[in-house]
C-alpha cells in the first residue's frame, strides 16, 4: 500500500467555538467522505480496504432512521428524509448491520457521521408503513414507531400560515415554525420532543458513531437543538477517550441574503458551508480571477475556519435543490478534481469530499427532472453495491469521487500539511497559483489558459519529491512526475494549461529517500 496516507504532526487543534464543534477524527487524520445512499455493509468493507489505509478520518451516512417509503416517483433519495419513527432499519440495513459497520469501521480508525433528521417527519396527506413495517399516518400526525401524536408538532398556535406551510423565507418564525416542503413540523419546545430525539441520538451513540451531521438545522430554533445536545452523553469508550463529546455539524444555508445567519448556531456546533462551493465554482469556471484566492476563508463572507465544514458539493447542491445551484460535481471532472485539491490543500474549514452515484439527469425548464433519482438499485429494488475495478475507481453506477487518485492523495496531503499556515503565495495575476503549507507541502494550480513556466519558493528542504497529483509515492519510488527542491527551497513547475491535470502538490511525506513512514 501507498506510503503517504497518514501524518501525525505535533500540533494540538485550537479549541473550538461550540461545545460539540471539535472533530472526533482519529490523530492524523482530517477529512471525510460523504458516501451517499451506501449500504451499511459496503461501507464496512470501504472503511477495511480503502477509508482506513489512505487516511481518512470518516464516513457521513445517509439517515439511518426508519423511513417512508415512496414508489411514485420509484424509491427516490429524498425518501430517507421522511423518518416515520427511529427505529433503525432503511434500504441501508438493520440495527444489526449498522452496529457491524461502525465497530469495522472504528476499529480501522474510521469514524462514523450520522445523518440524522429531527426537524420534521413525513409529508403530509399521506399514510403506509416504512421502512422497518412501522404504520404511519400523516393526516392524524401519528407515528406510534416512535411514538409520536398531534401534541407533538407545532400547528396553528406556533404557525401563522394559513396551510401550515413555510411560504416566506424572511421570516424567521414561519421558517422555523412551520412546515418545510408540507412535512410535519416537530415542536421541538417541547420536553417530551427533546427527550425522545436525544434518546435516538444517545442509541446511536451508544453503537460508536462519532457525530452527528443534523439536516434542515435552521429549520429549528438555537436554544431547541442546545437542549436537545445538552442531554447528549459523551462518545462511546470503546472507541473515543472518556468525556469526548460528539462532533457536530449543522446544515444552515446561509448564503448572505436571508435574516437567518450561520452565526445564530456557530456557538453551538459547525456550520456546513454553503457559500464555499458557490465561490469555488466562479474560479474554476472562470468568473473570478483564482488570483483572488489569496485571502479565501472568512473574508469572502464565510464562517470562521474553525465553525465551518467545507465541501464543493453535497447531495442537494449536485442537484441544484435548495435554492443553490452552480456549483461543480463530477460532471465537469476536470473543473472538480482542481477545486477539491485546492479545498484540501487550503487551511480553511474541516473538509468533506462528496462520493456520488450517477442519475440520467433530464434539462428542461431551467433544471433537472431527474435529480429525485435513487441510487443504484436491483430488479428488487435493493441497492446494489458498488463493484471495484482493477484501477481502483466504482462500477455498477457509482462514482466514488473519494477513489479518484487526484482526490485521495491530496487527502494524505492535508494529513501531512495539517497545523501549518499558509506561506510563499505565489500567482501570475490571473488564474494560475501556488502556496506552501509551512514546510510540509506545496501546491501549484494552473487553471488559466496559458502555460506556465516558473520557479518558485517551495518552503520544503532539498530534495526529490513524487507529484501526487500525476501519481502515488510507493515503495519509496514515484509513479508519476519527480519535482526537485533545491538547497534554497526553489523548484521548478511547468504545468500546461491543456493538461488534463493542471496540478502539482508535493508533501514531506511523498519525498523520496525519506526515513519517515507516513502509515497507518
Amino acid at each position: 500500500m501507498f506510503q503517504v496516507l497518514l501524518w501525525c504532526p505535533l500540533f494540538v487543534g485550537i479549541v473550538r467555538g461550540g461545545t460539540w464543534s471539535n472533530p472526533t477524527c482519529a490523530p492524523g487524520r482530517h477529512t471525510i467522505t460523504h458516501l451517499f445512499e451506501w449500504k451499511w455493509s459496503d461501507i464496512a468493507a470501504e472503511c477495511e480496504r480503502f477509508l482506513g489505509p489512505m487516511g481518512y478520518c470518516g464516513v457521513q451516512i445517509s439517515p439511518p432512521s426508519e423511513n417512508r417509503i415512496v414508489t411514485n416517483p420509484n424509491r427516490p433519495w429524498e425518501e430517507r428524509y421522511q423518518p416515520v419513527s427511529y427505529n433503525l432499519v432503511t434500504r441501508s440495513g438493520n440495527e444489526a448491520d449498522l452496529r457491524d459497520m461502525i465497530q469495522r469501521c472504528n476499529k480501522v480508525n474510521v469514524r462514523i457521521y450520522a445523518d440524522v433528521v429531527f426537524n420534521h417527519m413525513t409529508g403530509s396527506g399521506a399514510s403506509g408503513t416504512g421502512t422497518g413495517g412501522s404504520h404511519w399516518d400523516s393526516g392524524t400526525l401519528s407515528y406510534p414507531g416512535v411514538p409520536f401524536s398531534a401534541w407533538d408538532f407545532n400547528g396553528g398556535t406556533e404557525c401563522s400560515t394559513g396551510d401550515g406551510g413555510i411560504h416566506n423565507y424572511n421570516d424567521p418564525n414561519e421558517v422555523r415554525n412551520c412546515r418545510l416542503l408540507g412535512m410535519a413540523d416537530l415542536k421541538l419546545s417541547k420536553d417530551y420532543v427533546r427527550d425522545t430525539v436525544a434518546g435516538y441520538l444517545n442509541h446511536l451513540i451508544s453503537l460508536g458513531v462519532a457525530g452527528f451531521r443534523v439536516d434542515a438545522a435552521k429549520h429549528m430554533w438555537p436554544g431547541d437543538l442546545r437542549a436537545v445536545f445538552d442531554r447528549l452523553h459523551d462518545l462511546n469508550t470503546a472507541y473515543f477517550t472518556a468525556g469526548t463529546k460528539p462532533f457536530i455539524y449543522l446544515e444552515v444555508i446561509d448564503l448572505g441574503n436571508e435574516p437567518i445567519k450561520a452565526a445564530e448556531y456557530t456557538g453551538i456546533a459547525r456550520v456546513t458551508d454553503f457559500i464555499y462551493g458557490i465561490k469555488i465554482a466562479e474560479v474554476f469556471r472562470h468568473h473570478n480571477q483564482a488570483k483572488w484566492l489569496r485571502t479565501w476563508g472568512d473574508h469572502w463572507g464565510m464562517p470562521n475556519s474553525n465553525d465551518a465544514v467545507v465541501f464543493i458539493d453535497n447531495h442537494d447542491t449536485q442537484r441544484g435543490h435548495s435554492g443553490e445551484g452552480g456549483v461543480l460535481t463530477f460532471y465537469e471532472p476536470r473543473s472538480y478534481k482542481m477545486a477539491t485539491e485546492f479545498m484540501l490543500a487550503h487551511p480553511y474549514g474541516f473538509t468533506r469530499v462528496m462520493s456520488s452515484y450517477r442519475w440520467n439527469r433530464d434539462f428542461h425548464d431551467g433544471r433537472d427532472h431527474n435529480s429525485w433519482m435513487g441510487p443504484p438499485h436491483n430488479g428488487d429494488m435493493s441497492i446494489k453495491s458498488p463493484s471495484i475495478q482493477p484501477d481502483m475507481s466504482c462500477g455498477n453506477g457509482w462514482i466514488c469521487e473519494h477513489r479518484w487518485r487526484q482526490i485521495y492523495n491530496m487527502v494524505a496531503f492535508r494529513n501531512v500539511v495539517m497545523g501549518t499556515t499558509m506561506t510563499n503565495w505565489w500567482d501570475n495575476g490571473d488564474y494560475a497559483i501556488a502556496f506552501s503549507r509551512g514546510n510540509r507541502g506545496f501546491i501549484v494550480i494552473n487553471a488559466g489558459t496559458s502555460d506556465i513556466n516558473v520557479n518558485l519558493q517551495t518552503g520544503l528542504s532539498q530534495g526529490t519529491y513524487c507529484d501526487v497529483i500525476s501519481g502515488n509515492y510507493e515503495n519509496g519510488s514515484c509513479t508519476g512526475n519527480e519535482v526537485h527542491v533545491g538547497g534554497d527551497g526553489h523548484a521548478h513547475f511547468h504545468i500546461s494549461s491543456g493538461s488534463e491535470d493542471p496540478v502539482i502538490a508535493i508533501h514531506i511525506g511523498a519525498k523520496k529517500g525519506s526515513t519517515k513512514k507516513v502509515t497507518t
